[in-house]
């Protein structure tokens, strides 16, 4: 399998970006120590607590479109597509991008159209917790880069299968249940993010038949 470049070298890009009326921080949010743990016991940490998605408006409190931190002409889209690339798109005028191909992941497929999918979705964020947030932070979680396991690109097919669903109701192929596991719990955490009871009864189901993996995040407090 071929892999995508890392996301390092955005993490030095300028920080700041005007969102409709204000100016917000898409990806500098304060980031806390690494914590590293095996997944068992990162599952363990994670808080549970009964989801609510009173209130949810997409566009209104994550933003209507994707932002660009580093005013480089690339929106966060642009950015996650050209990070993840098997083969490179064209880039012309102010990234404009045309051409390449990408790995999903998801269903083990090679596409050349693509939708950028938040592993932990926008709802399912505002069920466990992004609620109660600032607007700013939550467009922050929209266009968040500074971890590559937060955004992927995959086919159009299984973003739109997935929708705002948790791994209690929908989950990638089979083969790649452990690889999943290992992106949803760090984000989760990472984010404080809860999990109701049958997300975590999911996840540890799951995690029972996928190795004791040591996992990193990186808490944004």
């Amino acid at each position: 399998m071929r892999h995508r470049i890392g996301y390092g070298w955005l993490a030095a890009a300028a920080l700041t970006v005007s969102v409709w009326a204000g100016t917000v921080p898409a990806h500098s949010v304060a980031r806390g120590a690494d914590e590293t743990l095996p997944l068992r016991e990162a599952i363990a940490r994670l808080r549970v607590a009964v989801e609510d998605r009173t209130g949810y408006d997409r566009d209104r409190e994550f933003g209507s479109g994707w932002v660009d931190a580093d005013r480089d002409g690339c929106n966060t889209r642009a950015e996650v597509l050209l990070a993840e690339a098997i083969e490179a798109p064209t880039v012309s005028g102010r990234c404009t991008l045309s051409g390449g191909v990408w790995f999903s992941w998801y269903d083990g497929q090679e596409v050349t159209r693509t939708d950028i999918d938040h592993v932990v979705p926008l709802a399912e964020a505002w069920d466990s917790g992004a609620k109660a947030w600032a607007r700013e932070r939550r467009v922050a979680y929209a266009n968040y880069l500074d971890d590559p396991r937060h955004l992927e690109a995959v086919s159009q097919r299984s973003n739109r299968q997935k929708s705002d669903q948790d791994v209690a109701e929908w989950l990638p192929e089979e083969s790649v249940h452990c690889k999943y596991l290992t992106y949803w719990v760090p984000v989760k955490l990472s984010w404080s993010l809860s999990v109701d009871e049958a997300e975590l009864e999911a996840l540890e189901s799951l995690a029972d038949g996928c190795p004791d993996t040591d996992i990193t995040y990186t808490p944004v407090p």
